[in-house]
């Protein structure tokens, strides 16, 4: 089973990275990037579990460690 996990920082937490990246964009002259927030995504390659029981492994995974669940989001996608 395939999952894709997307980790985004929530809204208010201020992104230096993000902001670096439209600097650089604007210098490269795309001035049309008016705002950028960088994220992560992952995508996991799991064992034979049910949809379910694989879900519940993958909150607990993000939980635990994938996310920083203070500042950041996250997202599960299964296949």
């Amino acid at each position: 089973m395939k999952a894709r996990i997307y980790v985004t920082l929530k809204k208010g937490v201020l992104d230096p990275q993000g902001k670096a990246v439209v600097g650089a964009l604007h210098s490269m002259a795309f001035g049309e990037v008016k705002d950028l927030r960088i994220g992560k995504y992952m995508e996991l390659e799991l064992d034979g579990a049910s949809k379910e029981a694989a879900e519940a492994r993958l909150r607990e995974m993000c939980e635990k460690l994938l996310a920083n669940t203070v500042i950041e989001n996250y997202r599960i996608e299964m296949e």
